[in-house]
């Protein structure tokens, strides 16, 4: 079960939906004084030549017994099915209740024991009485390509991934540096504490959070872009990180700007003017860093 597959089918189930429904419309007429079984496997097979990638096509009648043998280029489907009675499946029942062409959450397959849905198109007399219901199998990933070619095995698709794949690794060789040459540079002073200088612990400081922040937006770019994780079930971790980085950056330049007081106060204090502006910066990233969180807070109410 590809969970990505059915997040992305969430995003364009109204899409598919209306396109599908458009085809049977198009192709089967609803509501007419009479209407013919022949007419319809007309209809359906029209339907066949133009969605190639549905599994199986079939027409039930008002009770759910399936009246054709199924319409369908696998073997799997192919020529079976009439006489059998599908009046427990739930397009059945949900076609019934919203007297509309309606399209089915992802559900396996009994046949291939893959994800399909199923599209039922109710079909009735002049009297306002259900006749037919025609249906269309599509397995989940065929249907996917049909409504949404960029989202499932598509070049561009693909392309993206990895280019964002490559950005990651590379962005992750870069914390995994910083980090290495923080530690690097936090060992090289020793056990002796009067050896310590005191510019080489803020340096050691700020490598190590710099190379922590890189470490979550790397995450955050691999789960969502690679990965392809949903964006609506992980929003807010979205915006924890995207926190956590501006954090991370805010502190980094805190320490930064310590230390340049502390150099400017001991051998230019003109240029004490300098780190005052630093420090200004960084008290306006945490202005727009509460702002942010405070507009967060809002929209979850």
């Amino acid at each position: 079960m590809n969970i990505r597959e059915i997040d992305e089918f969430s995003q364009i189930r109204t899409k598919a939906r209306a396109y599908l429904c458009y085809m049977l419309s198009r192709s089967v007429p609803n509501r007419v004084p009479s209407i013919s079984l022949r007419d319809i496997k007309i209809g359906l097979k029209s339907i066949a030549k133009t969605l190639k990638n549905a599994d199986a096509l079939y027409v039930l009648d008002a009770d759910g017994k399936q009246l054709i043998n199924t319409i369908s280029m696998d073997p799997k489907y192919a020529r079976k099915g009439q006489g059998e009675s599908r009046s427990a499946r739930a397009y059945y029942y949900k076609v019934i209740r919203d007297k509309k062409c309606v399209l089915t959450d992802p559900y396996p397959s009994i046949k291939s024991n893959n994800l399909v849905v199923t599209v039922a198109y109710p079909i009735y007399n002049d009297k306002d009485e259900l006749v037919y219901i025609v249906c269309v199998d599509i397995a989940l990933n065929n249907i996917l390509k049909m409504v949404n070619p960029s989202s499932v095995d598509a070049f561009a698709g693909r392309v993206t991934k990895y280019v964002y794949a490559a950005f990651s690794l590379a962005l992750l060789f870069v914390a995994l540096l910083l980090f290495v040459k923080g530690v690097v540079s936090f060992t090289s002073m020793g056990i002796h504490i009067e050896a310590i200088d005191i510019k080489n612990v803020f340096e050691s400081t700020i490598l190590l959070t710099l190379s922590l922040a890189i470490f979550d937006l790397v995450k955050a770019i691999f789960e969502e872009e690679v990965l392809g994780e949903h964006k609506k079930r992980h929003e807010g971790d979205i915006h924890k990180t995207m926190v956590k980085f501006l954090g991370s950056i805010i502190i980094a330049l805190a320490i930064e700007s310590l230390m340049l007081v502390f150099k400017f106060a001991l051998t230019d204090s003109s240029k004490l003017v300098y780190a005052g502006g630093l420090i200004l910066a960084i008290t306006a990233l945490l202005i727009g860093l509460s702002i942010y969180i405070k507009s967060l807070n809002a929209g979850k109410r």
